[in-house]
C-alpha cells in the first residue's frame, strides 16, 4: 500500500509540474509579445525620422543624434564603395597585366613566325635559283662524237666547267642578299 501511495505522489508531483511549466510559457509569450511589438514600432519610428519623416516631433538634440548617425552611416558606406572600387580597379590592373603579357607573347611568336616564313621562303627562293640554274648547268652533254676513241680528258674538262660555273651562280644570289657582305 505504501508503494502505490509513493507512486502516486510522484505522478501528481509529476503532473503538477507539468501544468506548471505549461503555464509559464503562456505568460512569458504575452511578455515577449509586447516587447516584440514596442520594439517593431521603434524600429519603424526611427526608419522614418531616417528617411526624413516625422522630423516635428524631435527635439535639437534628437536632431542632431540623427544628424550624427546618418553622417556615420554614410561614412561607412563611402569606406565600402571606396574599398569595392579599389578591389575593382586593382582587379582590372592584374587583368591588363595579364592581357599585356600575352600580347607580349604573341607578339613575339608572330615575329618569330614571320622570321620562319622570311628565311623559308629566302631558302625557297635560293632552292629555285639553284634548281633552275642546276637545271641548266646539267643538261647533258653533247654525246662525243666518237665514244670509243674518247680516252675521258675532254669530258673531265667539261664536267669541272660546269661544276666551277654551279659554284659561281649558286653563291651569287647568296651576295646580292647581304648574307655575307662586309
Amino acid at each position: 500500500m505504501e508503494k502505490i501511495l509513493e507512486r502516486y505522489e510522484r505522478y501528481s508531483y509529476a503532473e503538477r509540474q507539468l501544468v506548471a511549466t505549461e503555464s509559464q510559457p503562456q505568460g512569458n509569450w504575452s511578455m515577449e509579445y509586447n516587447r516584440l511589438k514596442a520594439k517593431v514600432e521603434l524600429l519603424q519610428k526611427n526608419h522614418r525620422h531616417y528617411m526624413g519623416e516625422e522630423l516635428d516631433s524631435l527635439s535639437l538634440k534628437e536632431l542632431q543624434n540623427l544628424e550624427q548617425q546618418l553622417d556615420t552611416a554614410l561614412k561607412h558606406i563611402r569606406t565600402k564603395k571606396n574599398q569595392l572600387i579599389y578591389e575593382s580597379i586593382s582587379e582590372l590592373q592584374r587583368k591588363e597585366k595579364a592581357i599585356q603579357e600575352q600580347n607580349a607573347m604573341l607578339a613575339k611568336q608572330i615575329k618569330e613566325r614571320e622570321k620562319t616564313v622570311a628565311q623559308q621562303s629566302q631558302w625557297g627562293q635560293q632552292d629555285h635559283g639553284l634548281n633552275t640554274s642546276s637545271f641548266l648547268l646539267h643538261q647533258p652533254p653533247p654525246p662525243p662524237p666518237h665514244p670509243c676513241l674518247n680516252m675521258g680528258s675532254t669530258y673531265q674538262e667539261e664536267a669541272s666547267q660546269v661544276r666551277r660555273n654551279e659554284l659561281d651562280l649558286t653563291l651569287e644570289p647568296i651576295y646580292h642578299l647581304g648574307y655575307f657582305a662586309a
